[in-house]
């Protein structure tokens, strides 16, 4: 891995030469908006009041609300992707609930490794647990797709480990939206787009004696039609505050990118084929963006009462109702009845998530101490329902559609907050100082589906025992219901001052008690040095720190198999279930990090460049364990009193993980009089994550054979499923009432990794470009028309071996996405 690694660094560092070489040449940028960062003022990774963004010890990035709307998506996620090269958000299919709610990672960390604040106050985490072969597995992260574009106003980035100042989660590095405070205007924008593509396959698994194929090599398709309306307005609170409205609606077609599926469809009629295996459509599945529908309403207010003291509050609603599927069930599948399904059926994943949150606060002074105290409440539901499916065991008179359950998570956390400024003799700025304590309360609930979502209705098919429970997502069961909380509470203090006209110092250090694991003790130190205006250095080291979340302390699920014609149940067990404890789980601690970074700022009015080497170590990251299902596990587990149990997994710790990279971000803005403004911006990210060490048990190392605890796919997922560069090139101009974005992005080389090395794929690098023109038509009315993708890139075909039922055709590692060209218009209208 390292040969590979230093290719892409040098290349790095030549661009960076580069960028030197020619001086005021087209550079990059702080603020990914395009406009001038150097006054950009921040409030993350910094308590001290007016600090801008390039005048901070650790790298910010500041985007703002124009940068969010200037592109095709309409999704929160996915527009942060296209503008940071550090952070990637890549879209699976066929993976259930993670179709719905998919994460984000930062600098190729896990998605709950990140801290995502909402004007600088802790966001819930959704209630999903992802548990399939996506990156992230394992993780329950924060939904940024819960909050509408219409209400940011702009969103800081902090890369950089900040667990001393924000507590848990925030080892590579913190997100904090930052929401609209206006009094008066407002704006309403609708977008139309839809998919306009061509793809590739490669298809297989004919019969030798086959009747049909060889199928298509090629396709053409339009789809995924995406219309949203959204708005936000401002209105007068008193003489001095504000209540700022916005409001979203989105609906989404789903986009279906299978493959050709030439396997035998129906059983073979006086040993000849069925002709029907000559008219089926053999374009039958899902595979690509779910269908959706959402609906969203947030608002934020804030008023000075009397003096000093100021009010504010904020709260949000998000309904969404999605559609995504399973793999296809042949008709002849013993998991279909053709009395119901005679042609076979694709089962479909509905999930209802039901998002809400509030907040409310006050800050006043107290001679010299500003004071701040919050309270703010989150929660998440999703709901599972199963639709165009059946439970097997049940024949003919099974049900099509089923209520399989779900889970909520929630949060309640209370915080208070002091900063005052004092002078101490021979430093060359007053010391700024912050004091606070944080209470938090979490919740976790799972409440199982109807029973014949999960039970074994006693129907065989041929001679056997039938698959027991609904297809594609058998309900929870009763026994997997929980209801769990927990509490923590923390400390915190933070010092910043000038030691000298040109040294920045700062320290913070911050405690927590966590009832449920213990104690935790963060701790980080940074500093930069301004040589002069035009350069500066700047770095940091520290711990950090991730508490084991509720969703990975109390998640399970249950299913029947039949192994030899015996039922066994297989679950995702609780650590604490006396089952896993037999198998060597323990209690779940904290991740525990270890940050270090460097890098420079350099300002050539008006040319800014930031370059960010860093270095984390985290220990003791929690997993999910693979499949624990060998006939060892299974009489192991029956010689420790369990019987029926045919193995399972659980959530351990004990990976061991270095990431080592390079963040680089240049701006050039130009203001080229007749010809127009111009905003170029060239930034990227190189990183590499080597895992040091994967999780034993005394008792599975003992098993003949033993079985491995996180296996090959998962070790490569964490060193290689995400990309070792993305280099973000973007240029805006703007002339009187014209408007141009241009945008390429680069994704470096990825690995979808087999179980089997005979299996990798190896996804190449591909540029994709982005493109968007517009007119104002009035002062109050804009037009919009664009492309994402314009070239209609996809990532490379999966070969037989791997997608041996040609539904998926690509790899869920694909950092781009699998769904081909978007081309879209937009109006918007401000009043």
């Amino acid at each position: 891995m390292q040969q590979r690694f230093v290719p892409e660094k040098t290349a790095l560092a030549l661009a960076i030469a580069t960028l030197f070489a020619a001086g005021s040449a087209q550079a990059q940028a702080q603020d990914t908006a395009g406009a001038s960062s150097a006054a950009t003022v921040v409030v993350t990774g910094t308590r001290v009041a007016n600090r801008s963004a390039l005048d901070t010890a650790s790298p910010v990035d500041v985007i703002s609300a124009d940068t969010l709307k200037n592109t095709g998506s309409t999704d929160l996620n996915q527009s942060l992707a296209v503008a940071l090269p550090a952070l990637n958000f890549p879209r699976p299919a066929i993976t259930d609930g993670t179709d719905t709610v998919r994460p984000a990672t930062l600098r190729g960390m896990s998605p709950d490794q990140s801290l995502v604040l909402v004007n600088s106050k802790r966001r819930h985490a959704a209630s999903l647990v992802n548990l399939n072969g996506s990156i992230g597995r394992g993780s329950a992260a924060v939904d940024l797709n819960t909050i509408p574009s219409a209400i940011v106003r702009s969103i800081e980035v902090l890369r950089d480990g900040a667990a001393a100042q924000y507590g848990s989660d925030a080892i590579s590095g913190v997100i904090n939206v930052r929401l609209r405070t206006d009094r008066s205007g407002g704006e309403g924008t609708f977008t139309f787009g839809e998919r306009k593509t061509d793809y590739s396959m490669l298809n297989g698994g004919a019969p030798a004696d086959a009747t049909w194929g060889p199928g298509p090599t090629s396709r053409s398709r339009t789809d995924g039609q995406s219309r949203t309306l959204s708005a936000w307005k401002g209105l007068p609170w008193g003489e001095t505050g504000y209540i700022t409205i916005a409001g979203e609606v989105k609906s989404q077609e789903h986009t279906e990118r299978s493959g050709y599926d030439l396997r035998q469809q129906y059983a073979k009629v006086n040993g000849a084929y069925d002709p029907r295996e000559q008219t089926v459509n053999r374009y039958n599945a899902w595979y690509g963006e779910p269908e959706m529908k959402q609906k969203t309403l947030f608002v934020n207010a804030g008023n000075n009462l009397s003096g000093d003291v100021k009010v504010y509050g904020w709260s949000s609603y998000q309904l969404r109702d999605a559609q995504s599927a399973g793999y296809f069930r042949l008709a002849q599948d013993a998991r279909n009845v053709q009395a119901i399904y005679p042609d076979g059926f694709l089962p479909i994943i509905a999930p209802t998530v039901e998002d809400f949150s509030a907040a409310a606060g006050i800050s006043w002074t107290v001679g010299d101490w500003d004071l701040d105290t919050s309270l703010v409440y989150g929660q998440n539901r999703m709901n599972y329902d199963v639709v165009h499916t059946l439970n097997a065991s049940y024949g003919a008179a099974s049900k099509t559609s089923f209520d399989a359950g779900g889970y909520s998570y929630n949060q309640l956390v209370y915080n208070l907050t002091g900063v005052r400024k004092f002078d101490v003799s021979g430093l060359a700025s007053p010391v700024n100082l912050a004091l606070g304590v944080e209470a938090r309360r979490e919740g976790y609930e799972l409440h199982a589906g109807e029973p014949t979502s999960w039970n074994n209705g006693g129907v065989r098919v041929n001679g056997a025992a039938a698959a027991s429970g609904a297809q594609v997502f058998p309900g929870f069961r009763p026994q997997n219901a929980s209801d769990s909380s927990r509490t923590a509470l923390g400390v915190f203090a933070d010092l910043e001052a000038n030691l000298t006209d040109k040294l920045l110092a700062s320290a913070a250090v911050r405690g927590e008690r966590y009832n449920d694991f213990g104690s935790n003790l963060s701790g980080k130190l940074s500093a930069r040095y301004d040589f002069a205006k035009s350069f500066a250095l700047r770095g940091a080291v520290q711990n950090g720190f991730r508490a084991p979340s509720l969703q990975q302390q109390n998640f399970t699920s249950t299913s029947t198999n039949f192994i030899d014609g015996v039922p066994y149940e297989i679950t995702t067990f609780k650590p604490s279930d006396p089952v896993a404890v037999a198998l060597g789980a323990k209690p779940l601690k904290a991740e525990k990090s270890t940050n270090y970074s460097l890098g420079a700022v350099m300002r050539f009015d008006p040319v800014s460049i930031t370059v960010d080497a860093y270095r984390i170590d985290v220990r003791d990251r929690i997993v999910l364990s693979e499949n624990l299902t060998s006939a060892a596990v299974r009489n192991y587990i029956v010689s420790q009193g369990f019987a029926g149990v045919g193995g399972g997994r659980f959530f351990i710790n004990g990976v061991r993980t270095r990431s080592e990279g390079v963040d680089v971000v240049a701006n050039l803005p130009w203001n080229a009089g007749a010809v127009g403004r111009f905003d170029f911006t060239l930034a990227g990210n190189v990183n590499r994550t080597k895992v040091t060490r994967v999780p034993t048990t005394a008792q599975l190392a003992a098993l003949n054979p033993a079985p491995v605890l996180f296996d090959r796919v998962n070790v490569l997922t964490l060193e290689e499923g995400q990309p070792k560069n993305k280099i973000v090139a973007s240029a805006n101009w703007k002339l009187a009432q014209w408007g141009v974005t241009a945008r390429a992005t680069r994704y470096g080389k990825v690995l979808s990794p087999g179980t089997t090395a005979a299996n990798d794929v190896t996804l190449d690098p591909h540029t994709i470009v982005d493109l968007e023109g517009r007119i104002a038509l009035t002062k109050q009315l804009s037009l919009a028309v664009g492309a994402d993708n314009v070239f209609d890139q996809y990532s490379e075909t999966l070969p037989f071996r791997v997608n041996t039922t040609n539904n998926a055709p690509f790899s869920n590692y694909t950092p781009f996405g699998n769904s081909g060209r978007y081309i879209y218009a937009r109006a918007n209208y401000t009043f």
